[in-house]
This record gives C-alpha cells, structure tokens and sequence, in this order.
C-alpha cells in the first residue's frame, strides 16, 4: 500500500434533539467537531476518551453507518460519503467492524457458520464451497472447531462469541477493522485472550486495526498510535509511551489519573477530584475543557486552543503546554 489507508478530514457530526417546548428551536448535539485522523496500513490507532466523548460516533462515520455533517472519509482514496449503494456495498470488503456486545451482535437465529459466511453473501461473489471453505480457514485462525460450524451463539461463552464476530470481520480479508471497545464486555482473564489474538491477527494477516476504547491499557496493549478526544475534539496525539509517560494535556493526564493504582499512595498524597459539565452543556468560543481544567486561565475562555507539534508524531491542543509539563 502506498497511499493512507483512512483519512478523515475536518469531519463534524451534529444531532438534531426533540425541542423542549414548541416556541424553542430544537436543539443540537455535536458529537464530533472537526477531527482530522491519518491512517497508515500496517499501524493501529487507538482512540480513547470518556463516555459521551464522540468515539462511537466517530466509528458509525467510518464504517459509513452515518454520514457526517461537514467532512470527508475516505478509505483508500475513495471518499465512502460519495458512494452509491452498490459501491459502498462492494467498498465494504475492504473494512470490517467488531462490536462492543458479544451477545448482541450475533443474530441468535442463525448458526455460526451462517454468522460468518454472512459478509461474503452480500458481497455476492464467491461459490458456497469457496465461502465454506474460506471460513473453515477463518475459524481455524481465531482458534474455533471446524465442528461447530452447525452451532447457535447461545452454545458459546463471550469469549468465544467475540472470537466468532472476529472471523465474521475477517471473512472478506480487510485492510480496516473498526472494532468498537471490543473486550470491555468480557471477563478480564478473557479480555487477554482476545487481545492476544487481535495482536497476531494483525501480524500475520496484515490487517490494521481503528480501537476504540476507554481502557488505556487495552489500547497501550495493540495500537502503535493513540488520539485523545473530548467533547468530539482531539486534543492530543501521540504514541502511546508518549501520551502515558509525558502526557501534555491535562485531560490525558485526568485520564491517566483515573486509573486504579495497584499499590497504596504514598502518605500525604490524594488524587484530585474534577467535576464534569453539566450534560449537552453548549461549549464556550474556548477550550472545551476549561470547566475542568486546574490550569484554566482567561485565554482559555476565549480561544480555543488548536493541536500544534509538541515533539516528533506528538500533537496537542492547550494553550498552556509548558505549564502542564511541568
């Protein structure tokens, strides 16, 4: 591949809400604002942020389950919002989704091996003993029995179910998978189990993952890059031994803060406390995280700070960068 695998360019998404009373006008929700994301093949993204942050909606827009309100996707060169139906339908081999419930995702009336084949039906392309066989061998990847081909999602664990949306994602060999805070149903022993697979999926079938996720060490864990987003703005970037270990927003660093220690904090030491925004709260012409922010000061108000290199492949949005690395 020589080009970006996925581009998102000044990509907005608003929601319309019911009005209040009949006299006011309806109001909007703007779940994403402006992000700019870059993909390359062969290196996974995360991105990361607290509920009601915009991720979900911004993997809706790049699977093209959505359509955003200003902006462009394009995946592979090819704008997905400019498609006809028949194109975004054959475009769709190319990237694949795992979603966030194992047991939701799969149909219950159908058996596994329908589950699976599903994808390749739609494309419409291949002979049943060439789907047959094409997910024979994808079973035998995610590590499932050839035997269970005739089973029913309700005979399978969560681990197993997850492992079964994997090869469903896998099926038509993608260059793309958006997978949607894939193990935060699961049992933590079964989290690593997924994970581990997800890591040599990507190692020997090539395939590049966009992780959404509240975990940080879930996205430390697989993805080679990490996108901080707030209130759908990103607001820092980096790898992750950058945003974790020099964390330059105060956002990733409450972030990081939140994380459970395992040992007990040094005496005399607390971990501060912030107060969130009231929810749908319109955001002021400054940074969205000013209500937040210990180190809010009168600029923050009344501009919003833009992302700006902070180091080589390290970008982030605060006017006061200095003072936060200290």
């Amino acid at each position: 591949m020589t080009g970006p695998l996925l581009v998102l360019d000044q990509v907005t998404r608003s929601y319309v809400l019911p009005r209040e009373t009949l006299w006011q006008a309806p109001p909007l929700v703007h779940a994403v604002q402006g992000i700019n994301l870059h993909m390359t093949g062969g290196k996974n993204l995360g991105v990361v942020g607290e509920s009601g942050s915009g991720k979900s909606t911004l993997a809706r827009l790049v699977m093209a389950l959505d359509r955003p309100s200003t902006g462009s996707v394009s995946l592979l060169g090819q704008d997905l919002n400019q498609l006809g139906a028949a194109e975004l339908r054959a475009a769709r081999r190319h990237f694949q989704m795992i979603f966030q419930d194992p047991y939701g995702s799969l149909d219950p009336r159908h058996n596994l091996e329908r589950i699976v084949t599903e994808p390749l039906a739609v494309l419409g392309d291949k002979t049943p003993s060439d789907m047959r066989l094409m997910t024979q061998n994808v079973l035998d990847a995610v590590g499932l029995r050839r035997t269970d081909l005739g089973k029913y999602p309700h005979e399978f664990s969560g681990g197993q179910r997850q492992r079964i949306a994997i090869a469903r994602a896998l099926i038509t060999r993608p260059q793309l998978i958006v997978a949607d805070e894939p193990v935060s149903a699961l049992d933590v022993s079964v989290q690593a189990q997924v994970l581990n697979l997800m890591q040599d999926l990507s190692q020997q079938v090539g395939v590049t993952y966009l992780l959404i996720s509240h975990d940080l060490a879930v996205v430390d864990y697989l993805c080679d890059e990490v996108a901080v987003i707030y209130q759908g703005r990103v607001v820092e970037q980096g790898t992750p031994q950058q945003l974790f270990s020099e964390a330059a927003h105060p956002y990733t660093r409450a972030l990081m803060d939140a994380i459970p220690a395992m040992s007990p904090r040094p005496a005399g030491s607390q971990r501060k406390r912030t107060t969130p925004p009231e929810p749908r709260q319109p955001s002021a012409a400054g940074c969205p995280y000013a209500p937040r922010c210990p180190k809010a000061q009168t600029r923050c108000d009344a501009e919003r700070p833009e992302l700006s290199a902070r180091g080589e492949g390290h970008q982030v949005a605060c006017h006061f960068d200095s003072a936060v690395k200290a």
